[in-house]
């Protein structure tokens, strides 16, 4: 095993025995009928619900210190909870629980010339893995998730919400508790511990597979050190471009939301592309619409010879994910200048057009290889609630197994069952 990542001996017991009881956990509720799986989770919202005022004292204590760390305002709304986002946890859970089972699925079925019927169906994963950064809400999401699809979960947060996630953790082992379910199919690690991070990278054979969501430093980490199976995302370097034929209060509307709405989400627009043909009546307007929001600016040249006050655009600004209120701006000619820009600064997360043009738009949809393009809509729709996921584990901007939000269906796989009358093989 590398030395970067060997685990002291206590993480490294620890996740070993958490592994193993997780394994069996999911063995359970592998077998579990769909309404035992959402009575849980039902349950699990309810003490959400009912420890709502600990969980947000648990939230002022992750607060507090992160204030005195000196943390940045986008990253501190990440950390923040709030009664609506308590009630919004414990929604997802509901919503979850609604979806249809997706371990009832029969995915595909036929049979052969010898008789042979063939089914493939959809089963769990086994034991995932959650590494995340900053957001808690992540931890009741992810938990969630995994248990409606039959899945097992150790969730590893950051350490400035170890105090939330705990009491989030608390919540939802009590819900399962209340139902019946094995509480070790939801597991913390019990400190701040960074080894214990180390330890879940190292951990083959013991976790099937592992899920970062966090910054480009964490992602970047895990897929070059995890001897585990790894469904990770990019940076979330999100384009929204505004078209000749936009309309002009809806592309206010829209830019106004995408870049603004919360700006530390990974669907939020981090580069304006905005064509010639259009700049110089529109890109004024948008730019007093998100100055009066409290948004700061890096403009190529062409936009500032429109906006003259707009900050100068140093190269690598259209190579970073602002996570904050601060947008790149460039003016393009057309949707292939678009999409060449794209393609050579982005991260294959989420980009939108704005166009009354459907022709323009069927070219930019069909001209990208991003998880997730929108026509005439913001890009903080990449979420799982908003594709009637229930809530997402992450957004996956990969090419294996899962692209876009990763909801209970992408939590699965599938095996075979082979149903014959006596056949062998010649």
């Amino acid at each position: 095993m590398d030395a970067t990542i060997e685990p002291p001996a206590t993480a490294a017991t620890w996740m070993q025995a958490a592994a193993a009881r997780a394994r069996a956990a999911s063995a359970t509720l592998a077998r579990l009928p769909a309404e035992a799986r959402d009575a849980a989770l039902r349950a699990a919202a309810a003490e959400l619900r009912a420890r709502g005022t600990a969980i947000l004292a648990a939230n002022a204590a992750d607060l507090a210190a992160f204030d005195a760390a000196g943390g940045t305002a986008a990253f501190r709304d990440r950390l923040a909870l709030t009664p609506a986002r308590v009630e919004a946890m414990a929604r997802g859970l509901d919503d979850i629980a609604a979806l249809p089972d997706p371990l009832a699925r029969t995915l595909a079925e036929w049979s052969m010339p010898n008789g042979l019927r063939f089914k493939r169906i959809a089963s769990p994963i086994g034991v995932i893995g959650m590494i995340y950064e900053s957001r808690p809400n992540v931890g009741a999401d992810a938990a969630g998730l995994c248990l409606k699809a039959g899945n097992a979960v150790i969730l590893r947060g950051g350490s400035d919400s170890f105090h939330s996630a705990r009491a989030i953790h608390g919540a939802v082992t009590a819900g399962l508790r209340a139902a019946g379910v094995p509480e070790d199919a939801v597991q913390v690690p019990p400190d701040t511990d960074r080894a214990h991070v180390a330890a879940m990278l190292a951990a083959a054979g013991q976790i099937d597979l592992l899920i970062p969501r966090g910054g480009k430093s964490l992602v970047e980490r895990v897929q070059a050190e995890a001897r585990v199976p790894v469904l990770a995302h990019a940076e979330g370097l999100c384009h929204t471009y505004v078209h000749t034929r936009a309309d002009h209060e809806m592309a206010r509307r829209i830019v106004a939301n995408a870049k603004m709405r919360r700006t530390g989400v990974c669907g939020a627009t981090e580069t304006l592309l905005i064509d010639a043909a259009i700049a110089p009546a529109l890109l004024p307007a948008i730019v007093a619409d998100l100055r009066a929001l409290g948004c700061d600016f890096r403009a190529d040249a062409r936009a500032r010879a429109i906006v003259a006050d707009l900050p100068a655009a140093a190269a690598r600004d259209f190579d970073t994910e602002w996570l904050g209120p601060v947008l790149s701006v460039a003016v393009v000619d057309g949707v292939e200048a678009a999409l060449a820009h794209i393609r050579a600064h982005g991260s294959e997360h989420t980009e939108a057009i704005v166009t009354a043009d459907p022709d323009a738009a069927e070219r930019f949809l069909r001209g990208l290889d991003s998880a997730v393009v929108l026509w005439n809509a913001s890009t903080q729709f990449c979420d799982g609630g908003e594709f009637g996921f229930g809530a997402e584990i992450g957004i996956a901007t990969g090419r294996i197994h899962a692209r876009g939000p990763v909801g209970v269906e992408q939590l699965t796989t599938f095996r075979y069952l082979v149903l014959g009358s006596g056949q062998v093989r010649p």
